[in-house]
Protein backbone atom coordinates (compact mmCIF):
# COMPACT_ATOMS: atom_id res chain seq x y z
CA UNK A 1 0.00 0.00 0.00
CA UNK A 2 1.41 3.39 -0.98
CA UNK A 3 0.59 6.11 1.52
CA UNK A 4 0.82 9.80 0.61
CA UNK A 5 3.34 11.44 2.94
CA UNK A 6 2.02 14.39 4.93
CA UNK A 7 4.51 17.23 5.16
CA UNK A 8 3.85 18.79 8.57
CA UNK A 9 6.17 21.76 8.18
CA UNK A 10 9.63 20.78 6.90
CA UNK A 11 11.41 22.04 3.80
CA UNK A 12 9.57 20.68 0.75
CA UNK A 13 12.78 19.54 -0.97
CA UNK A 14 13.86 17.69 2.17
CA UNK A 15 10.45 16.02 2.47
CA UNK A 16 10.58 14.90 -1.18
CA UNK A 17 14.15 13.65 -0.80
CA UNK A 18 13.35 11.67 2.35
CA UNK A 19 10.15 10.24 0.86
CA UNK A 20 12.01 9.01 -2.24
CA UNK A 21 15.01 7.64 -0.36
CA UNK A 22 12.84 5.78 2.15
CA UNK A 23 10.79 4.13 -0.61
CA UNK A 24 14.09 2.80 -2.00
CA UNK A 25 15.34 1.48 1.36
CA UNK A 26 15.38 -2.30 0.95
CA UNK A 27 15.04 -3.04 4.68
CA UNK A 28 11.91 -0.90 4.89
CA UNK A 29 10.56 -2.67 1.79
CA UNK A 30 11.26 -6.06 3.37
CA UNK A 31 9.36 -5.10 6.53
CA UNK A 32 6.61 -3.21 4.69
CA UNK A 33 7.22 0.08 6.53
CA UNK A 34 5.39 3.07 5.05
CA UNK A 35 6.26 6.68 5.81
CA UNK A 36 3.10 8.58 6.74
CA UNK A 37 4.16 11.99 8.10
CA UNK A 38 7.23 14.17 8.58
CA UNK A 39 7.43 17.33 10.66
CA UNK A 40 10.28 19.25 12.29
CA UNK A 41 11.84 16.63 14.57
CA UNK A 42 8.91 14.24 14.02
CA UNK A 43 8.19 11.19 11.90
CA UNK A 44 5.39 8.67 11.63
CA UNK A 45 5.37 5.27 9.93
CA UNK A 46 2.90 2.44 9.73
CA UNK A 47 3.00 -1.24 8.83
CA UNK A 48 0.28 -3.83 8.41
CA UNK A 49 1.53 -7.02 10.03
CA UNK A 50 1.68 -10.19 7.97
CA UNK A 51 2.73 -13.80 8.45
CA UNK A 52 6.33 -12.87 7.56
CA UNK A 53 6.43 -10.71 10.72
CA UNK A 54 5.40 -13.51 13.11
CA UNK A 55 7.34 -15.54 15.64
CA UNK A 56 6.66 -19.28 16.18
CA UNK A 57 3.73 -18.39 18.49
CA UNK A 58 1.93 -16.64 15.62
CA UNK A 59 2.38 -13.22 17.22
CA UNK A 60 4.21 -10.27 15.70
CA UNK A 61 7.94 -10.62 16.39
CA UNK A 62 9.42 -8.02 18.73
CA UNK A 63 12.12 -7.32 16.15
CA UNK A 64 9.53 -5.68 13.88
CA UNK A 65 8.35 -3.47 16.73
CA UNK A 66 11.91 -2.41 17.61
CA UNK A 67 12.79 -1.84 13.93
CA UNK A 68 9.74 0.41 13.62
CA UNK A 69 10.85 2.35 16.72
CA UNK A 70 14.35 2.77 15.30
CA UNK A 71 12.94 3.91 11.94
CA UNK A 72 10.69 6.59 13.42
CA UNK A 73 13.42 7.95 15.69
CA UNK A 74 16.02 7.97 12.92
CA UNK A 75 13.70 9.72 10.51
CA UNK A 76 12.63 12.26 13.12
CA UNK A 77 16.32 13.19 13.16
CA UNK A 78 16.49 13.21 9.35
CA UNK A 79 13.48 15.55 9.25
CA UNK A 80 15.80 18.17 10.77
CA UNK A 81 18.18 17.75 7.82
CA UNK A 82 20.65 15.77 9.95
CA UNK A 83 22.18 12.38 9.25
CA UNK A 84 22.08 10.39 12.47
CA UNK A 85 23.02 6.80 13.24
CA UNK A 86 21.69 4.90 16.23
CA UNK A 87 24.32 4.17 18.88
CA UNK A 88 21.94 3.15 21.68
CA UNK A 89 18.31 2.03 21.73
CA UNK A 90 16.27 0.98 24.75
CA UNK A 91 12.70 -0.22 24.42
CA UNK A 92 9.88 -1.79 26.38
CA UNK A 93 7.40 -4.02 24.58
CA UNK A 94 4.22 -3.68 26.62
CA UNK A 95 1.84 -6.09 24.92
CA UNK A 96 1.71 -8.62 22.10
CA UNK A 97 0.40 -7.82 18.63
CA UNK A 98 -1.79 -10.23 16.66
CA UNK A 99 -1.26 -11.03 12.99
CA UNK A 100 -3.03 -8.64 10.61
CA UNK A 101 -2.85 -5.62 12.91
CA UNK A 102 -1.79 -2.18 11.75
CA UNK A 103 1.08 -0.71 13.76
CA UNK A 104 1.67 3.03 13.83
CA UNK A 105 4.95 4.39 15.12
CA UNK A 106 5.72 7.99 16.01
CA UNK A 107 9.16 9.35 16.73
CA UNK A 108 10.32 12.71 18.02
CA UNK A 109 13.63 14.39 18.68
CA UNK A 110 13.96 15.35 22.34
CA UNK A 111 17.29 17.13 22.03
CA UNK A 112 19.65 17.62 19.10
CA UNK A 113 23.19 18.34 20.22
CA UNK A 114 26.38 18.92 18.28
CA UNK A 115 27.45 15.27 18.59
CA UNK A 116 24.53 13.34 20.07
CA UNK A 117 20.80 13.44 19.41
CA UNK A 118 18.19 12.03 21.78
CA UNK A 119 14.87 10.73 20.51
CA UNK A 120 11.77 8.89 21.70
CA UNK A 121 9.27 6.60 19.99
CA UNK A 122 5.86 5.15 20.67
CA UNK A 123 4.36 2.22 18.78
CA UNK A 124 0.56 1.89 18.75
CA UNK A 125 -1.90 -0.77 17.60
CA UNK A 126 -5.35 0.79 17.32
CA UNK A 127 -5.82 2.57 20.67
CA UNK A 128 -3.27 0.45 22.60
CA UNK A 129 0.33 1.40 23.15
CA UNK A 130 2.52 -1.55 22.21
CA UNK A 131 6.00 -0.20 22.88
CA UNK A 132 7.92 2.86 23.95
CA UNK A 133 11.58 3.44 23.14
CA UNK A 134 14.42 5.86 23.68
CA UNK A 135 17.37 6.26 21.38
CA UNK A 136 20.69 8.05 21.16
CA UNK A 137 21.94 8.84 17.68
CA UNK A 138 25.35 10.09 16.59
CA UNK A 139 25.18 13.30 14.56
CA UNK A 140 27.01 12.65 11.28
CA UNK A 141 26.25 16.10 9.91
CA UNK A 142 23.81 17.61 7.45
CA UNK A 143 21.99 15.68 4.75
CA UNK A 144 23.00 16.78 1.25
CA UNK A 145 19.59 16.93 -0.43
CA UNK A 146 19.56 20.19 -2.40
Amino acid sequence: MIVAVVNAGIDEKLCDYLSRSLKDTLYYQLLGLELVRLGPGLSEFEVVTAEKHCNPLGLVHGGLIISLADAVMGNAVRSLGITGVTVDLSASVITSVPLGSKLRGTGKVVRAGKNMIFAEAEIWCDDRIVSDARGTLFNRGPINYK
